[in-house]
């Protein structure tokens, strides 16, 4: 019963962000992380979702990664990259903790310019990342996505784009 009731609050939260995105507000973003999403594609029954909400001043990213049917969660990341490739680590979402097998929450918190690692442009960052301000636009414009490695999986078991 735990996945279910996990997976309904996930739906839910999914769907007032994705409402409160389609009205206007470019200041909510989310990913859905899956096996499938992953470069290359992974066959994994892990499922997450991130939710972003940036402040009204535009200086604070607040953050929840949520987490289900993964084991042995190392790290979660921010990537810079597009759909498809596989780019630069640029905020760590969740690592250098223990290793967990997380079903619900796995990590929250606030993002500022002082956690964000910079990243010149590349093929796999395109413009690259300088600043907090950069990393803002990537989320915008569909140039960055959220993955969870895992022990078996070191590059990564589940990911998902930011919209």
């Amino acid at each position: 019963m735990k996945p279910l009731r996990l997976s309904l609050v996930v739906l839910f939260m999914l769907f007032a962000t994705a409402g409160t995105a389609a009205a206007g507000d470019n200041r909510n973003f989310v990913a859905h992380l899956n096996g499938e999403e992953e470069v290359p594609a992974t066959t994994s029954l892990g499922q997450g979702q991130a939710i972003f909400h940036l402040s009204q001043d535009g200086t604070q990213l607040e953050f929840k990664l949520i987490a289900a049917n993964i084991v042995d969660v190392t790290q979660a990341h921010i990537h810079c990259g597009t759909p498809g490739a596989n780019g630069p680590i640029v905020v760590f979402l969740y690592g250098f903790g223990p290793v967990v097998s997380p079903d619900g929450v796995l990590s929250e918190g606030t993002i500022t310019a002082a956690n964000v690692i910079p990243r010149p442009s590349s093929a796999a960052c395109p413009g690259g990342v300088a600043d907090f301000n950069d990393l803002i636009d990537k989320l915008r414009n569909g140039g960055a996505y959220v993955n969870a490695h895992t022990i078996v999986k070191p590059g990564g078991e589940i990911r998902g784009d930011i919209r």
